[in-house]
């Protein structure tokens, strides 16, 4: 009998993962309201019939800017990974099956960056470059690459010492061919999963950004930003900042989790290989 691609504990919550990532894809088609209409005669409506979660300052309904917002939030955590995970990997295996000069001095520079706290560089990056989203995810990207190069080496460095890679080598093949035919998908699991952990970290990272007035910029709608015009009426009208900070909560958790059970997945058949 064929086992399933996806064990059911781990479909249980990719489920909700890829529900959350089409609500993001199909964002503009799920909003009941424009997210950006204001209606001033509805400023600050506690949550009702008309308006789900209630309505902004403006008047504009929450529900839908949440749902817009994940757009911004979820796509460009998304986007921002994937490319710290593929240009960190890539510089990363070829530092460790490459070596010499190059390697000294990538890793050096890795250590550089790693010398400081990421959230803290990526405020001080965020400000100098002017804030905005691109340049919110930019500075995250200066210093994010770093942990995927470290990894991806350390492993590079493992599997360059196998006897099919000198196999490869007697059989003539180049270094491009070894790494791109050998090193990168035996890499590839690790990876994954760390890429997968680093989900709600930068969604969080990136929203902290945007709270702190150095992301999204209004009328954006971004979760972080949204909390940011918020947190003033807390206590006047906590819907208004607590919508989105509850999506930003289920959100890292969900993938968090995934990323929890992916990791043991991957860890169970590398076990078994």
């Amino acid at each position: 009998m064929l086992k399933p691609l996806i064990p059911d504990h781990l479909s249980l919550i990719t489920v909700p993962a890829l529900a959350l990532i089409l609500v993001a894809i199909f964002a503009q088609y799920l909003t009941p309201f424009d997210p950006y209409a204001q209606d001033l005669t509805r400023a600050l409506t506690p949550p009702d019939s008309v308006n789900l979660l209630g309505t902004d300052r403006y008047g504009r309904d929450i529900l839908s800017r949440v749902i817009i917002g994940s757009q911004t939030t979820i796509l460009s955590a998304l986007a921002l990974l994937a490319v710290i995970s593929i240009v960190g990997s890539l510089i990363g295996a070829v530092c460790g099956f490459k070596g010499g000069r190059v390697d000294t001095i990538l890793m050096r520079t890795s250590d550089v960056f790693l010398a400081f706290p990421q959230m803290v560089f990526a405020i001080a990056a965020a400000g100098a470059l002017g804030g905005g989203l691109f340049n919110a995810a930019l500075a995250l990207a200066l210093i994010g690459w770093t942990k995927y190069a470290r990894i991806s080496r350390s492993l590079t460095l493992t599997i360059r010492k196998m006897p099919y890679i000198d196999a490869a080598k007697l059989a003539g093949t180049g270094s491009a061919g070894i790494l791109i035919n050998h090193v990168l998908p035996n890499i590839a699991g690790p990876i994954l999963v760390t890429a997968a952990l680093d989900i709600g970290t930068i969604i969080m990272e990136l929203a902290g950004l945007s709270f702190l007035g150095l992301g999204a910029m209004p009328p954006t709608a971004e979760w972080g930003a949204m909390m940011n015009n918020g947190r003033s009426m807390l206590q006047t009208a906590p819907w208004v900042i607590l919508s989105p900070g509850f999506a930003i909560f289920l959100t890292v958790a969900i993938f968090n989790l995934l990323g929890d059970k992916l990791r043991d997945v991957i860890d169970v058949r590398g076990n078994r290989n």
